[in-house]
């Protein structure tokens, strides 16, 4: 109520990028007063439930509900973040050189679709910057994954550089690893998610993560590809082949969308990726399509258009092992995953199943 009645309207009178950062400043301030995380838990926070959680990957998860990549892009509000529910975080992209990002304007909502469209083109302020910003933390309550890229400059050929450079300088401080090759702001990112190039840049992905284990005498950290929802079924078939015959641990499906289908908001003229309910459905059909291709062996993270239970419900059925938002963070507030994760517990009860774990991949049997 606190969100809907009194902060959104605020918010939502202001450009969106600056309510984007007067969030995330006062997330990151709220994680260094004393006591104010216990507060902010109170009112949004999730009570663990048994139904809901779930070990993947040598991971344990409160829940399966997470936060999206694109909204804390240098980790500096991981603590506010671990105290409003979710059952884990994503922060980034980051690349290994801090970089500007796109022109402003660079964000727009569309307010009657509940979407957003970005084209900020992975601003973030490096590697480094990240990493003194996790190893800062004060808690790490929930799994943190770190989202990586390419700089805009750095030519496609010599991506996987930029990839390696992440990990070398990240893997202590994440639990586990994103693969970013789907976003469309950054240009030419998106091919390599195809043929030999995405062959080449997970191998050198791979070997990385190999390398950075045997160091530490330890076991391999998760690394997961996000994949985008605007491929053919052709496309889909041979990226997802190929990921499956890397050491890739799993697949995000999806990221944000170059479609306009269905959207009434004159910002739908604006270039960049569209996220929010107009994806729900391709999202949830391309999670269908990698569970059937995979056989439900390399566990997904659904993402797309998830502003209820139900919707994440139905990614869960169609092969997602964890989901993620981030849409409706900004269009419902915190108390959205209080209402997602509820509504879970009573999809599980109706579907007689006793964990979340059961329902994976349900609408395959």
């Amino acid at each position: 109520m606190l969100y809907e009645n009194i902060l959104k309207p605020v918010f939502f009178k202001m450009d969106p990028e600056i309510a984007h950062h007067l969030v995330i400043d006062g997330m990151r301030i709220a994680g260094k007063i004393p006591g104010t995380t216990a507060v902010m838990n109170s009112m949004y926070g999730v009570k663990e439930h048994s139904q809901l959680a779930l070990d993947l990957l040598g991971i344990h998860f409160h829940n399966p509900v997470g936060l999206a990549a694109g909204l804390d892009k240098n980790g500096v509000a991981t603590a506010g973040f671990s105290n409003i529910g979710f059952g884990f975080i994503e922060v980034g992209t980051v690349t290994p050189k801090a970089q500007p990002g796109n022109e402003s304007p660079r964000l727009f909502r569309l307010p009657p679709d509940d979407a957003l469209i970005n084209r900020m083109g992975f601003n973030n302020d490096g590697a480094e910057a990240l990493l003194a910003n996790l190893k800062a933390r004060k808690q790490h309550k929930i799994p943190v994954a770190v989202n990586i890229g390419k700089n805009k400059l750095t030519p496609n050929e010599l991506a996987h550089e930029d990839y390696r450079a992440c990990i070398k300088t990240l893997y202590d401080e994440a639990d586990f690893f994103v693969v970013n090759i789907s976003s469309p702001n950054t240009q030419g990112l998106r091919d390599l998610q195809h043929g030999d190039e995405l062959a080449n840049l997970l191998a050198h992905v791979c070997e990385e993560m190999n390398i950075q284990s045997k160091q530490r005498h330890s076991a391999k950290k998760p690394i997961f590809v996000k994949i985008a929802p605007d491929m053919t079924e052709d496309e889909l078939v041979h990226t997802v082949e190929t990921i499956k015959n890397s050491e890739i641990s799993g697949i995000i499906a999806t990221n944000t969308t170059l479609s306009r289908e269905g959207l009434s908001h004159p910002n739908k003229v604006e270039t960049g990726g569209m996220s929010g309910k107009p994806l729900t459905e391709r999202a949830t059909e391309v999670i269908r399509t990698v569970y059937r291709l995979t056989e439900g062996k390399l566990p997904i993270i659904g993402s797309g258009g998830i502003f209820t239970a139900e919707d994440a419900y139905n990614k869960i059925r169609a092969g997602a092992t964890l989901v993620e938002i981030y849409t409706a963070l900004i269009y419902k507030g915190p108390g959205v995953l209080r209402s997602i994760n509820k509504g879970l517990l009573e999809l599980l009860k109706k579907d007689g199943f006793v964990n979340i774990s059961e329902a994976i991949g349900a609408d395959h049997r």
